[in-house]
């Protein structure tokens, strides 16, 4: 199998959408250019591919609407320039979406969201349930609220951690440029677009360097980067040109466009390994012999039936230790409640849940894909 048939086989992919693009280089939001997206997006999901948009825009569509010819200088400037841009941004991709008879979802983030783990995952949860829903979220940075403090810097960084998030299959990076190219295209003629490469590659960042457009934050560089990052979850990187007709259909059909940046390993290995390095343990489960065996030999998630004993204080999310009734460690995974949770219902069977908490969140203590066999 070819690397590029990673594209066909993605079942969960992240698109961003750079603000020129958008917003026809600034003269406004390009709503006919955004529908063909979104006819394309329609038809990925239709086709049984779970899909979430982190939209630019938002900045350039209010300079737009306020007749700013030059993106602002000033943070309230263009927190304001972003909360007037917002409102028709978000609702023209939902007219849109309406067109295939969907819904769309307005998600705003701040690194401060995905920095707190309890955050981090409300909004992973969110996301989740809107994809099960069948409703495309569009993510996009608060920046009405944002401060340079707290800020991802570009949308490019924005989509990767959407990326890791949701632990996605791959990110594609719709923006003005055709791709990668080993010199800069519009200094020298004799470029050559990079095809495919691995994420790591450190003579991508010689290739990136340059500065980013008038609407943007973000370079090429800042799309290497973010190659990285959401490579660190398994996900590849498809850098391409937006302006392509039909690009994200012919991409996911396999045709040999824009450049793909690969990650060292698959996305679960990714996973795993990340958990394997994951020192620092919160709390420690004691299983029973069943459970302990369905999750060494049989690859499962653990039950909390499987669970006979509970030690430490911990939070939904954080990684504890899985031990047998003699100690001894046989794995390890982030845990789908909090310690207090877990010690009541620790021992039943998962159709008790909702009686005894008053709620259900999962009916694992610990998926398999969060878990490492140690």
């Amino acid at each position: 199998m070819s690397e590029r048939s990673q594209l066909s086989q993605a079942r969960r992919l992240v698109v961003k959408i750079g603000s020129a693009l958008l917003t026809n280089d600034g003269q406004g939001l390009d709503v006919d250019a955004l529908g063909r997206w979104v006819d394309q997006i329609s038809a990925l999901i239709a086709a049984g591919v779970e899909v979430v948009v982190v939209s630019s825009g938002s900045v350039a569509e209010g300079m737009s609407r306020l007749g700013w010819r030059s993106r602002p200088e000033q943070l309230h400037e263009l927190q304001a320039a972003a909360a007037v841009g917002q409102m028709g941004l978000v609702q023209t991709w939902q007219d849109q979406f309406r067109r295939h008879g969907r819904h769309a979802a307005q998600i705003l983030l701040t690194h401060d969201d995905l920095s707190d783990r309890k955050r981090y995952l409300n909004a992973r949860s969110t996301l989740r349930t809107l994809l099960d829903y069948g409703v495309i979220p569009i993510v996009n940075e608060n920046d009405t609220v944002v401060t340079d403090e707290i800020r991802f810097g570009d949308n490019d960084t924005l989509g990767a951690l959407v990326a890791n998030l949701i632990e996605a299959d791959g990110l594609i990076i719709l923006t003005d440029q055709l791709g990668l190219f080993d010199q800069d295209p519009r200094k020298n003629p004799d470029a050559s677009l990079v095809l495919e490469r691995k994420a790591g590659d450190p003579e991508l960042d010689v290739m990136a360097a340059g500065g980013a457009g008038v609407l943007g934050r973000g370079g090429m560089l800042t799309k290497v980067r973010a190659a990285r990052l959401a490579a660190r979850s398994g996900a590849f990187t498809v850098i391409v040109g937006g302006r392509i007709e039909g690009v994200v259909s012919r991409l996911v059909g396999g045709e040999l466009l824009g450049t793909l940046l690969l990650p060292e390993q698959g996305r679960i290995a990714a996973r795993k390994q990340w958990l394997a390095s994951h020192l620092k343990t919160r709390g420690v489960l004691t299983l029973d012999a069943g459970a302990v065996k369905v999750l060494c030999r049989g690859g499962r998630s653990l039950l909390p039936v499987g669970v006979k004993g509970v030690s430490g204080q911990f939070r939904r999310g954080e990684m504890v230790s899985c031990v047998d009734e003699g100690g001894r460690e046989v794995a390890r995974g982030l845990v789908n409640y909090g310690s207090d949770e877990a010690r009541a219902i620790a021992g039943r069977s998962s159709d008790r849940i909702q009686e005894l908490l008053g709620y259900i969140s999962d009916e694992e203590i610990i998926h398999r894909d969060n878990m490492v066999i140690v």
